[in-house]
Formats: C-alpha cells, sequence, structure tokens
C-alpha cells in the first residue's frame, strides 16, 4: 500500500417572488454531525459509495476498534475515488493502492475464492482493513488516540509511530492522518435532525454569491474568469462560490461531493450543495451540483445555452447534499483524472 501521503419552469419566478429571507426560512433545518457512537457501528451515509461496495466496506470496516466503514472508505476513496483498475506512476495498484511488496505480504482473500487478487475489489477492501488493524497491534501501546496513531503508521510506518510516542513530526503525515478523519465525516450516516440552526457565515456568503450571478450564460468548464466572459459551469459555479469565503473545493461535482456530511432531505438547509447522479447507487456518475436555497430551489448553472437559475431539486436524479465544512474541503484530494495521481485538476470531467 502506498505509504504517502425538466426543471420547474416557474421556479425563479416562485423564488424571486418569496425574496431571499423568505426562502431561507422555507427550509432550514440542519443535519446533525456525525453521531456519538464506536468506531465499529459507524454506518455509511447514503450514496458515498458505490453500492457494490457498501456491504463489503461495512463488513470489513468493524474489523477491529480503531478502524470504521466511514473511515475505511475515506482512505479508499482518498487512495483511488473507488477505481477498482487505479495504479498510480510509483506501481502502486487496485482500489487501495498496494505495492507489489506490500501486496504480497499483507493481503487477504476477501471474497473466498483462495486467490488474492490486487485488481478485484473485494480482496482489495478486506485487505486494507486488515492492513490497518494490523497496524493498529503494532501500535497498540503508544499513547493517544488509537485510530490516529493507526493512520500515522499508515503513512510513516509503525516505527515511527512507536520513536515519536504519537503522530511523529512530520507535516505530511499530520496532514494524511488529518485529512482522513476529517474526510470520514462525510461518509458516516447523519443523525436524526436536530433543531433548527443558524446558517453559518460561509453558507450565506456562497448563496449570496451564486446570487449574484443569476442570469449569467453558462459554459462548460467555466469559472467566472474573464476570458471565460465571467460565465460557469455547475461545479465551477459551487467552487468559486465557496471560494470566495475561503473554503477550497475540488474542480468536480463529484468530488465536491465529499466536501462535508450528507443532510437527508429533511435536514437541507441554505448553503447545502445539491447533486444529481445518472446512477443513484454509484457517486461516481454525478453529473450537476447547484446551491440549495430553501424551499425545496436552488441556484444552479444547469446546462449549454441556459443562463444560472433557480431550478428545483425535486428532480429523478437528486441523489443527495453535502453540507460543505472547511475541514472536509480542506481534507479532499485533487485528481488527474488521466493518471489517478493527486495533483491540481483544471480540466472538469463533467458539469
Amino acid at each position: 500500500m502506498v505509504l504517502r501521503k425538466a426543471r420547474a419552469a416557474g421556479a425563479a419566478t416562485v423564488v424571486l417572488a418569496i425574496g431571499f429571507v423568505g426562502v431561507v426560512t422555507l427550509g432550514t433545518y440542519a443535519a446533525s454531525g456525525v453521531p456519538e457512537s464506536s468506531s465499529a457501528t459507524l454506518g455509511l451515509s447514503g450514496g458515498t459509495v458505490p453500492a457494490a461496495y457498501r456491504p463489503q466496506i461495512q463488513k470489513w470496516g468493524a474489523l477491529c476498534p480503531e478502524i470504521s466503514a466511514p473511515m475505511l472508505a475515506a482512505q479508499l476513496y482518498q487512495e483511488s475515488g473507488f477505481d477498482p483498475a487505479a495504479k498510480s506512476p510509483v506501481g502502486a495498484s487496485g482500489m487501495a493502492q498496494f505495492m507489489p511488496g506490500s501486496w504480497d505480504a499483507f493481503s487477504v482473500d476477501g471474497d473466498g475464492d483462495g486467490k488474492r487478487d490486487v485488481w478485484n475489489p473485494l480482496d482489495a477492501i478486506a485487505s486494507a482493513a486488515s492492513y490497518d488493524c494490523l497496524l493498529a497491534k503494532q501500535v497498540a501501546n503508544v499513547p493517544g488516540d488509537r485510530q490516529a496513531n493507526m493512520l500515522a503508521a499508515y503513512n510513516a510506518g509503525p516505527g515511527a509511530v512507536s520513536q515519536y510516542r504519537g503522530i511523529p513530526p512530520y507535516k505530511e503525515t499530520q496532514g494524511y492522518v488529518r485529512s482522513i478523519q476529517a474526510l470520514a465525516k462525510s461518509f458516516t450516516a447523519p443523525a436524526d435532525p436536530g433543531v433548527q440552526l443558524a446558517l453559518s457565515k460561509e453558507a450565506t456568503g456562497a448563496i449570496w454569491f451564486a446570487q449574484s450571478k443569476l442570469g449569467t450564460d453558462y459554459l462548460w468548464g467555466g469559472t467566472g474568469q474573464s476570458w471565460e466572459n465571467g460565465r460557469f459551469d455547475c461545479s465551477g459555479l459551487t467552487k468559486v462560490a465557496y471560494e470566495s469565503v475561503g473554503i477550497e473545493l475540488p474542480r468536480v461535482a463529484n468530488d465536491q461531493w465529499y466536501a462535508g456530511p450528507h443532510p437527508s432531505r429533511d435536514q437541507l438547509r441554505p448553503g447545502d450543495l445539491v447533486f444529481f447522479a445518472n446512477d443513484l447507487e454509484d457517486p461516481r456518475t454525478i453529473h450537476h451540483v447547484g446551491i440549495y436555497v430553501g424551499g425545496g430551489y436552488m441556484i444552479d448553472a444547469p446546462h449549454t445555452g441556459a443562463k444560472v437559475r433557480y431550478d428545483t431539486i425535486d428532480q429523478r436524479d437528486y441523489i443527495g447534499a453535502t453540507r460543505v465544512t472547511p475541514d472536509g474541503a480542506a481534507a479532499l484530494p485533487d485528481r488527474n483524472m488521466n493518471d489517478g495521481t493527486i495533483t491540481k485538476s483544471e480540466t472538469p470531467k463533467v458539469d
């Protein structure tokens, strides 16, 4: 394993008649964060992992107390974006990005077919969890947070964690631990709706930015730059809206999906990102995103020939929502979609 780092025609009229304050008032129930629970019992939030892998991640995420299904999912997403065919330039292979020597030493047969195949996602998921738990045992006597020490051992090796009696003073390792634990919150099933909460300043600012772009022409790949005549596509609009309040999101919609926890439909509040997918059981098929403003409506940049506008979220391809948090956004990798490496991506794969 690599140690490394359609839409309602009258929507605009309705929302403009109500006004921003009225729209916000119509739908501002917050989602709770990660439920208080032992790590082994944490469930996966709906739509966050491909359905074909969900049972395996849930099963193996309970292998030892130091891991959980959401944490295991966060690792697999960070390593490969759930791509069983991923291969890094340095030779790490499969969904869990094992190096050949590590695979030979630590892999397990996850589906009981008598083989240990690095390209088999079921073997890769089981092997990632098994390797995590092995590392947890190796650093079990180190003081501090057991999961954090395990993640540090995954990145820097158990010897370094034992030497420093905790997370080593390596910037990469400290960042890795912080990122995986923050990203795991995006994969954790939300608790029941709580009391009504005020909007965050980031959500409010993102909405005001999006409102200021109403009527702007759509441009595939657009992020509002001067040479684009200020035009946007859907994920370009959401990216720049949150950038205006100091939160940097990835460029494409199906990576923005992991920028925070996932409120249910009745937990939505303004500022949440709302997503649409071709396959509601596979987040890799997300193709559209907007900014929720309340009352069942979003601001979005819909498609070529349209303008930034208000649209209803009540559509057949609605897969869910994300409540953007600074920690969640900061934990996300930027991917080069051509080779799977973690880089700064500038060209959108989808809207």
